[in-house]
């Protein structure tokens, strides 16, 4: 049986990194620093700069805080470590107390620091400094996004600790502890990376996520990555001034068929292969008629007779794209999370089949 200082221990930490990065579980209960100090924050869509400048500032506070939490609530765990007792305890525990105490006291002065000539030296003013024009006031930057984040037609996206922001003027990451900020005018953009999964935590369907690099030509601001998915991507696009220049290369599925296609193929490519009779001649395919036909339907899924898939006997006549599509077309738009399950009839002579069951011809 696990000791109580063991359960603590692995329930604190698992509580922390929960904390820290916030699942949407605890999103949903109110477990996060914006809402635990939502009095003293204020509102967002009121005042967007000096809320983030203020959330920046809690949350590195809140944050410092954890270690020593632990050692508190260690000394009820394991009364008998007699933690209570700085000078009895072990040189291992003294130095976490130490850091415990250490860590937050540096917070602390770090953000009476920032906060000194009504928040000059925060890190998200001095940003905005950069984008004033000269012998000007940063706060004159902050009355422009403040006034254009209010607007309904901004682009917004991503989860609470990477969000993306586009407005009219500018384009914003916000993240845990910073706020990143680039103005439209000043700004190259380029495609970097590409990342496809079969299935999101979210919906259970295929989703591809791109990072796009932004690149401000203001010596003073620093680039930075911002990533969405690919099927807001066109939205995105009517939001900004300059052009997207795609340097890797991506193909970006800005629609679920898209997604669902690539990864139609891929799971096509596991099945099994079919082996044609030698005098087996393959016609263009009568979806498209760009590329001769290259999958056939045989039942692999189950036993002959087992099963709701059937064995169809129609020569192949569908190429893989074509086939994925009309295997996506049968599916119930609504619920994309049933799509890699689901069974459809064969475009030809109607026999269910599932996506085990298309195979390619060798």
């Amino acid at each position: 049986m696990e000791s109580p200082a063991v359960t603590f221990t692995l329930a604190y930490v698992v509580f922390s990194v929960c904390f820290v990065f916030t699942p949407n579980e605890f999103h949903s209960a109110g477990i996060t620093v914006q809402n635990l100090l939502s009095g003293w924050l204020g509102s967002e869509d009121v005042a967007f700069t000096q809320y983030h400048v203020r959330r920046t500032t809690a949350t590195l506070l809140v944050h410092s805080l954890l270690p020593m939490g632990y050692y508190i609530g260690m000394c009820f765990a394991a009364p008998e470590k007699q933690l209570y007792y700085f000078y009895a305890v072990s040189d291992g525990w003294r130095i976490f107390a130490l850091f415990a105490v250490i860590l937050p006291t540096a917070a602390g002065f770090l953000a009476l620091y920032w906060s000194r000539k009504r928040w000059t030296n925060h890190p998200l003013a001095r940003a905005l400094a950069h984008h004033a024009l000269p012998h000007s006031d940063w706060r004159i930057v902050v009355f422009s996004i403040n006034n254009e984040f209010r607007r309904i037609d901004k682009f917004a996206t991503g989860v609470p600790g990477a969000r993306v922001i586009v407005t009219d003027t500018w384009v914003m990451k916000v993240t845990t502890y910073k706020v990143y900020v680039a103005q439209q005018q000043d700004i190259h953009l380029t495609v970097t990376e590409s990342t496809q999964h079969e299935l999101s935590p979210d919906s259970n369907a295929p989703v591809q996520f791109i990072t796009i690099r932004v690149a401000s030509i203001n010596p003073n601001v620093r680039p930075f990555d911002i990533r969405l998915n690919s099927t807001e991507y066109g939205e995105l696009k009517e939001k900004l001034h300059a052009p997207i220049r795609n340097a890797a290369n991506v193909v970006i599925h800005q629609t679920l068929g898209d997604m669902f296609l690539d990864t139609f193929r891929t799971l096509v490519e596991a099945n099994n292969v079919y082996e044609p009779q030698s005098n087996l001649e393959l016609e263009p395919c009568i979806g498209c008629m760009q590329t001769n036909a290259n999958v056939k339907l045989v039942k692999y899924c189950n036993e002959p007779n087992e099963g709701e898939c059937q064995q169809c006997y129609c020569r192949p006549m569908w190429c893989l794209t074509c086939m994925g599509k009309w295997f996506a077309s049968r599916q119930d738009q609504q619920h994309p999370e049933t799509w890699l399950s689901s069974k459809v009839p064969c475009p030809t002579c109607r026999a269910k089949f599932c996506i085990v069951d298309v195979c390619h011809i060798r």
